[in-house]
């Protein structure tokens, strides 16, 4: 039995809420609109108080029953309903969740049981293009389909829709399309694709979770957005993130359906135990109704106008940032972006070919010069590139973006190349995941770079690189290895119990970091 105390006996608030702002000073900005993914920034003065105020209001409400809290059926079908209006058809339905992963975990598990019950498949597929989230075959593994993956156009990034037909079978319980896709921003052609999946009787999902709250009010700021949600026949379900171009905080989300009785097969009901009867929406069992009413919170806030203004100084900021990208020399955006998403390859010397060294380079420079750019590596003949998340707090960055993004590239252009040894590349290959013990992944691990302290080391091209050279196998055990190690709890030195030191009767000393 461990004999150390799990915790301290008590500190001052004030000392608790000291470390965790600097905590926060090693992360990178939220605000500014200097990091250019993860986070949505509205730019709105007052917003996060509003959405902290709000959530504070709620965070005790336990969402798992509201019979006995009203309150978070009202809020959810007021968010809902907002959603429905925006995206849905008649008779559509839908539920709050935790965030696009939850939403899409519940749009399969929906297609799965319904195909199992209404079609009676064993055996479901999950058909879906390359660039479709990596949540699909999360959920895919979590809930036991197999995902039929279709390359997609490697002009366009769209996903192929005659290819996405062809691979269609009597076991496709759900077919993917993306509004936009993450990696490159692009619609992919979701009417054709659906009219496909209605034809064979199949579940069509569009995962609209970046731009499901922002492709509708471009098309009202005067914005040409192709249909892509629920009034287009043959989709049955999609998916919207509010803690992306809807601005709400983090943990807000929502899958709507194309009726009540499709939604069913969301649900899970249980009566076989001697607890009280249990019946959940969502995945989640006790969820705070925090998160839930900052949501609402915000949408009613910000308001119709106000989205469709939003909307406008993204498009405006994406307006200018391409402008800028398209008359940089040796820079490729790749496909046509359509909802705040850039995705640009940089050219090696030879001037056309993508040079994942350089695009690794070039990211390291900008974020010495305080930008974050997201790097994503090649697949299947899809270059290496560079990944921009635009939002209306950006708008006033894009210039200083762009005169950076130049010197850079001249940076990045006169570093020595990044290359991986063939030779590891090649005994790379050799290795096998499944069996490669803990002391072979460390050596690995080590070699890239990541080896004990669970971070990155400041430069990750060398580290990148080498990812981008592994067999997809070996380099997911290797990310989930090394997430493994950041997520570690190491032995903490001895210490002297403070409860042992106390007098008898005695109040806790809180000692403040620095004094004797």
């Amino acid at each position: 039995m461990p004999t150390d105390p799990a915790l301290p006996d008590g500190r001052a608030a004030s000392e608790v809420l000291a470390e965790l702002r600097a905590l926060r000073r090693a992360d990178a900005p939220t605000r500014g609109g200097r990091t250019f993914a993860y986070v949505y920034d509205a730019g709105l003065d007052g917003l996060d108080a509003l959405a902290a105020e709000a959530y504070t209001a709620f965070a005790t409400v336990n969402g798992l029953d509201p019979t006995v809290f009203p309150s978070v059926a009202r809020l959810e079908n007021d968010v809902v309903g907002a959603a429905v209006a925006l995206l849905g058809a008649p008779g559509s339905q839908g539920a709050f969740t935790s965030g696009g992963t939850e939403s899409i975990l519940l749009a399969v598990k929906t297609a799965r049981d319904h195909a199992r019950t209404v079609r009676g498949i064993t055996e479901p597929e999950l058909v879906l293009p390359s660039t479709a989230h990596a949540a699909f075959h999360k959920a895919a593994a979590y809930l036991g389909l197999e995902p039929v993956v279709v390359p997609v156009d490697p002009a366009t990034y769209r996903a192929d829709a005659d290819a996405m037909a062809a691979a269609l079978t009597a076991r496709t319980a759900l077919v993917v399309a993306s509004a936009p896709s993450y990696a490159h921003g692009v619609l992919d052609p979701v009417a054709e694709i659906a009219a496909a999946a209605a034809a064979r009787g199949v579940l069509c999902h569009v995962d609209a979770c970046i731009g499901g709250w922002i492709l509708p009010y471009l098309r009202r700021a005067g914005r040409e957005v192709e249909p892509f949600d629920l009034s287009v026949p043959g989709v049955t379900s999609l998916s919207v993130d509010l803690h992306k171009y809807a601005y709400a905080d983090k943990g807000a989300s929502v899958v709507l359906y194309r009726d009540a009785e499709l939604r069913r097969h969301q649900y899970f009901a249980h009566s076989g135990w001697p607890g009280y009867p249990v019946v959940n929406p969502t995945v989640q069992g006790t969820r705070s109704g925090g998160l839930l009413a900052q949501a609402w919170a915000v949408l009613q806030h910000i308001g119709e106008e106000g989205y469709t203004a939003l909307a406008g100084r993204v498009a405006e900021a994406s307006d200018r940032l391409l402008a800028g990208l398209r008359s940089t020399d040796g820079v490729r955006v790749l496909g046509d972006p359509a909802a705040g998403l850039v995705a640009f390859t940089v050219a090696g010397s030879d001037g056309g070919t993508p040079d994942l060294g350089l695009v690794l380079h070039l990211a390291d420079e900008m974020r010495e010069l305080g930008w974050y750019l997201q790097p994503q590596l090649s697949f299947d003949g899809l270059p290496p590139n560079l990944h921009l998340t635009l939002t209306p707090a950006t708008t006033g960055q894009v210039d200083a973006l762009l005169d950076d993004l130049g010197e850079a590239l001249a940076r990045a252009r006169a570093l020595e190349p990044v290359s991986v040894d063939p030779a590891l590349a090649e005994l790379a290959a050799g290795l096998d995941p499944r069996t490669l013990g803990p002391d072979g992944v460390a050596a690995v691990l080590a070699f890239a770079g990541l080896g004990e302290g669970g971070g990155l080391p400041a430069r990750t091209a060398p580290v990148l690189a080498l990812l981008d050279a592994l067999p997809g196998p070996l380099k997911e055990r290797l990310l989930a290895e090394f997430i493994g190690s950041v997520f570690r709890v190491r032995e903490r030195p001895a210490r002297e119990n403070p409860r042992e030191s106390r007098p008898h009767g005695g109040s806790p000393s809180i000692r403040l970091p620095g004094e004797g």
